[in-house]
C-alpha cells in the first residue's frame, strides 16, 4: 500500500480526544447479524477506554422506551467472550412504539435521565432512519418533557444535542454506501457450508438441487453464493430473467449434464421475480425441471440457519474495526455534523452521512419498481456491480466443438509457491474467461518445474467444473523459480507458442516473475504480457493489502482459538500461547489475534524484548483478578529466533506460577488445508477474470506483424487489491517496495490494526487517527473505471 511518508505535524493522535463526562449508549435493532456483539464489545471497550461511560440498551429501541433495567453500564468485562457468539447478546425486537411520537418521548427522558447524548446504533436501514428521527426530533422533544415538568432547564442545556453513528448490521448486504455489512460474510459461511455438503449427496445420485437463500429484496447473497461454488443458474430481484429463460435454463442443465456433469445447482433469492414481477419460487423451478427433464430434483430452502452461527473472522474484524470508528466518529463530533454510518469501502473504514445511504437504499427500490433494473445495479454499488458482471462472464458457454478461431492466443496458466485456499477457484474463472475471450487455455502442473519438464497440456471448460469448493491446488504447486531453468522453459514456450502467462501464487510467484521480466533482454520469450495473481496464506506479497488463501486460513486459526479458549472454561486461571504460520509476516498472527480475541500478539514487524514480556505477564496478572480468567498469547513463528514458544511458555509458567497456568499450541498445516472461505473463493473468481481481460487487452495492444512483443515494465505486472481498487503494478516497481531478506513488503496496512487490537485488550497505546474515515459523500455517478484503477471487492 502506497503509505505516504510520515510527517510528525499532520499525524493526529486519538489522546487528544477525550470521553470524559461523555456517556454513549449502543443498542442493536432490527433483524440480527453475526458479528452484532463483536460491534458492541468494541464500542463498550473503546468507549471506557477513552474515559466516557457506556451503557447497554437491552432489546433495541423497545428498550430505550421502556428504561428501567433495560438500560444498564457496561463495564470492561461484561463483554468478555461476546466475540465468538452469534446474534446479538443484548437483544433486538421489532418496535411499534417508537414509531409513535409518544415512544420517543418516553425514550428522550430515559436517556436525558441518565445525560446520555451520543448513540450508537446497530442495524439495518430502517433502524437508522428512525435513530435519524429521533435526532431531528431531539430537541422538541426536550421542549416537551421540559414543558411536562419531567425535567429540568439543566437538563435541556446539558443534553441539547444528540449524536448518531450507525454500523450497518444486516445479512442481505442491502445497504448503499459500504461494501460489506456486519453479518452478511458469516450468512454465506452457512450457505456455502450447506451447499457444499449438498454437493457430495447431488454427486452420488445425479441430482439437481434448488437452494432458496435469504434475500427479499437484494440478491447479493444468491449471487455471490452462486459465484462461489460454480452454481449453473441464479435467480436474484436485480436481474429478472428475459421471457423464455424456462427454455435457455433447461437447456443449459442438460448441456451440463451432457458434459458428464452428475449435479446440477440452481440457487434462487426468496424475493427473485420475473420481468412480469411474478415471483419465482424453489417449487416452480423443481417442477419445471421434473416435467421437462425428468431430472431428479430437491428443493432446500435455507431459511434462519443463515442467520446463525458464530460469527466469520471477517465480520468480527469488520465489527471491532466499525465500533472503534463509531466512538471516533462520536468523539469527533460538533452540533452541526450530520449523523453518520461508519463503514467499509475496499479496504478503508469511511463515514458517510446516515441519510445520503439510506435515500440511496430507498431509491434501489424505487428503481426496481419501475422496472429499472441496471439503474438498481448501478445504485447497489460497485462491489455488487462486478459480481454481477463476474458472474455473467462466466455463465457464457461455449461448446468445447467450437474451436477458437483461428488467431487464438494461448494462454498458460500455474500454480507457484505453497498451496493456498481460493488457487483451485481462481484457476477455473481464469480457464473459463480465457475461453470465453476465444483464447486457447494452457495448463500447467507443478509450477515451473512442470514448465521446465513439459508438462503442459490445453484445459477446456469443462476439465474445471467443481473447482471452486476444493481447497489445496489442483494444478500442483512447486517453490521452484525459474531462473535456473531460463532456456527450458523459453523452449517450452516456443513449442506450445504461449502468448501470454497467469502467475497464481505467492512471493515465490512474486519473485518469479521478477526473473522472467528480467530475462526478457536475452529470451525473447518473455517478451510476452505477464500476469501475477497473490494467493498466499500468509499474505506477505507486495502491492496488496489482501490475498487469495489468507482469510482462509485467519477462519482456521480463529476457529481453533474458540475450541482452545473454550476447553479453559471449567479450569479457570489458564493462559494459552499459539504459534502461527506466516514465516516472517506478522500478519495472521495479528489479524487472528483481533478476531479471537488475543491478550498480547508478537511479531517480527514489531520488535519486543524481555520487558515487553515481563508487563504481559503483569498485564495477565491483572486480568486474572477480574471474573474473565483466561489468557491468549499469539506468536507469530519467526517473530524472534530466541524468544521461541517454548522459551515464552517457559517464562510465562515461571513468571505466573501460583496466579495462573499455561498451555502451548503450534497450530502447523492446518491453517493451509481446508474448503477455501467464501470470500477466498469470489476474490481468487474476481480478480482471476479481470487479470485474464487485462491480459486479452495487454495481447491486443502488443500484437504486431503477426506476433505478439512485450516487453515494457507496465506488461508484466501483479494485480493486487490497494485501499479502494484493485490496482496492476509492474513487478519492476514493486521491487523497490520489497524486502527480500524477509519476504515481506516494507509498507504493511494492518500494522495500523496492531493498536485497536491493544485498546481491546486493555493497553494504554498510541493510535494514530489520521488516517480514519472522514466525512465523506456517497458518489453516484462515476466515470467509467480505466484498466489501472477502482474496482472494488
Amino acid at each position: 500500500m502506497a503509505v505516504a511518508p510520515k510527517r510528525q505535524d499532520t499525524r493526529k493522535f486519538f489522546e487528544n480526544l477525550s470521553g470524559e463526562g461523555k456517556s454513549i449508549a449502543v443498542l442493536t435493532s432490527g433483524g440480527d447479524a453475526q458479528g452484532m456483539n463483536g460491534a458492541v464489545r468494541a464500542v463498550v471497550r473503546m468507549g471506557i477506554y477513552v474515559g466516557a461511560k457506556v451503557y447497554f440498551i437491552h432489546e433495541g429501541y423497545q428498550g430505550m422506551v421502556d428504561g428501567g433495567d433495560n438500560i444498564q453500564e457496561a463495564t470492561w468485562e461484561s463483554v468478555s467472550s461476546m466475540l465468538q457468539v452469534g446474534g446479538t447478546v443484548i437483544g433486538s425486537a421489532r418496535c411499534k412504539d417508537f414509531r409513535t411520537r409518544e415512544g420517543r418521548l418516553k425514550a428522550a427522558h430515559n436517556l436525558v435521565k441518565l445525560n446520555i447524548t451520543n448513540m450508537c446504533v446497530i442495524g439495518g436501514d430502517g433502524s437508522l432512519t428512525g435513530a435519524n428521527l429521533f435526532r431531528e426530533e431531539w430537541s422538541s422533544l426536550l421542549d416537551e418533557l421540559l414543558q411536562q415538568g419531567l425535567i429540568d432547564n439543566e437538563a435541556v442545556v446539558s443534553n441539547s444535542v444528540l449524536h448518531i453513528v450507525g454500523m450497518v448490521g444486516s445479512i442481505d448486504n442491502d445497504f448503499c454506501g459500504t461494501d460489506m455489512t456486519i453479518g452478511t460474510d458469516s450468512a454465506l459461511h452457512r450457505i456455502i457450508e450447506v451447499v457444499d455438503a449438498i454437493m457430495t449427496t447431488a454427486q452420488s445420485h445425479q441430482r439437481t438441487f434448488v437452494l432458496e437463500v435469504m434475500g427479499r429484496h437484494c440478491g447479493y447473497l444468491a449471487l455471490v453464493s452462486a459465484l462461489a461454488c460454480g452454481a449453473d443458474w441464479v435467480f436474484i430481484p436485480e436481474m429478472p430473467p428475459e421471457d423464455g429463460w424456462e427454455d435457455n435454463m433447461c437447456h443449459k442443465l442438460s448441456e451440463n449434464r451432457a458434459e458428464r456433469k452428475r449435479l446440477n445447482i440452481i440457487i434462487v433469492a426468496e424475493g427473485a421475480i420475473d420481468s412480469h414481477n411474478k415471483a419465482i419460487t424453489p417449487d416452480y423451478i423443481k417442477d419445471l425441471v421434473v416435467s421437462r427433464l425428468g431430472f431428479d430434483t430437491r428443493v432446500t430452502i435455507l431459511g434462519h440457519v443463515q442467520r446463525g452461527g458464530t460469527p466469520s473472522a471477517f465480520d468480527r474484524i469488520l465489527a471491532s474495526r466499525m465500533g472503534v470508528e463509531a466512538v471516533l466518529a462520536l468523539l469527533e463530533a460538533s452540533a452541526t455534523t450530520p449523523a453518520c454510518v461508519v463503514s467499509l469501502v475496499g479496504n478503508q473504514a469511511v463515514r458517510l452521512p446516515l441519510m445520503e445511504c439510506v435515500q440511496m437504499t430507498q431509491e434501489v427500490q424505487k428503481a426496481m419498481d419501475e422496472k429499472k433494473f441496471d439503474e438498481a445495479v448501478r445504485l447497489r454499488g460497485r462491489s455488487f456491480e462486478h459480481n454481477l458482471a463476474t458472474y455473467r462472464l462466466l455463465s457464457y458457454h461455449k461448446a468445447d466443438g467450437e474451436l477458437p478461431h483461428q488467431n487464438a492466443f494461448n494462454v498458460a496458466v500455474l500454480n507457484v509457491g505453497a498451496p493456498a485456499a481460493g488457487m483451485n477457484g481462481a484457476v477455473r474463472s481464469a480457464v473459463r474467461v480465457g475461453i470465453a475471450e476465444g483464447h486457447r487455455v494452457f495448463a500447467v502442473s507443478d509450477g515451473f518445474e512442470g514448465f521446465y519438464k513439459g508438462q503442459i497440456k490445453e484445459i477446456k471448460w469443462g476439465d474445471v467444473g467443481g473447482w471452486t469448493g476444493q481447497g489445496g491446488s489442483l494444478l500442483g504447486t512447486k517453490r521452484t523459480l525459474p531462473g535456473k531453468h531460463l532456456d527450458k522453459i523459453a523452449e517450452q514456450m516456443r513449442i506450445h507458442n504461449i502468448n501470454a502467462l497467469l502467475v497464481i501464487g505467492g512471493f515465490e510467484a512474486f519473485e518469479s516473475l521478477l526473473q522472467l521480466y528480467e530475462a526478457r533482454d536475452h529470451h525473447e520469450e518473455f517478451c510476452v504480457p505477464m500476469c501475477m495473481l497473490p494467493a498466499t496464506i500468509s499474505n506477505n506479497v507486495p502491492g496488496t493489502d489482501l490475498s487469495i488463501g489468507a482469510d482462509t486460513s485467519i477462519n482456521a486459526i480463529v476457529e481453533t482459538c474458540d475450541r482452545i479458549k473454550q476447553s479453559a472454561s471449567g479450569t479457570k486461571r489458564r493462559v494459552f500461547i499459539i504459534e502461527t504460520m506466516g514465516g516472517y509476516c506478522g500478519y495472521l498472527a495479528t489479524v487472528g489475534g483481533l478476531a479471537a480475541g488475543a491478550d498480547t500478539v508478537y511479531i517480527y514487524e514489531e520488535p519486543f524484548d524481555i520487558r515487553d514480556l515481563q508487563a504481559n505477564v503483569e498485564h495477565l496478572t491483572q486480568k486474572m483478578k477480574t471474573s474473565v480468567q483466561r489468557g491468549l498469547v499469539l506468536r507469530n513463528e519467526n517473530c524472534n529466533d530466541n524468544f521461541t514458544a517454548d522459551f515464552i511458555y517457559q517464562l510465562y509458567s515461571e513468571e505466573g506460577r501460583g496466579v495462573f497456568d499455561c498451555r502451548k499450541n503450534i497450530l502447523g498445516h492446518m491453517q493451509q488445508g481446508g474448503a477455501p472461505s467464501p470470500f477466498d473463493r469470489n476474490f481468487g473468481t474476481k480478480i482471476a477474470a479481470k487479470a485474464m481481460q487485462w491480459i486479452t487487452r495487454t495481447l491486443k495492444d502488443s500484437y504486431k506483424g503477426g506476433r505478439v512483443f512485450a516487453n515494457s515494465d507496465d506488461t508484466a505486472c501483479l494485480l493486487g487489491m490497494r485501499r479502494r481498487a484493485m490496482v496492476f503494478q509492474p513487478v519492476s516497481q514493486l521491487r523497490d517496495e520489497t524486502d527480500f531478506v524477509h519476504r515481506i513488503p516494507k509498507e504493511q496496512w494492518w500494522l495500523k490494526l496492531r493498536p485497536l487490537m491493544k485498546i481491546l485488550a486493555k493497553y494504554k497505546t498510541s493510535y494514530d487517527v489520521s488516517d480514519s474515515g472522514q466525512l465523506e459523500h456517497v458518489t453516484r455517478i462515476r466515470p467509467k473505471d480505466s484498466h489501472t484503477t477502482s474496482h472494488h471487492i
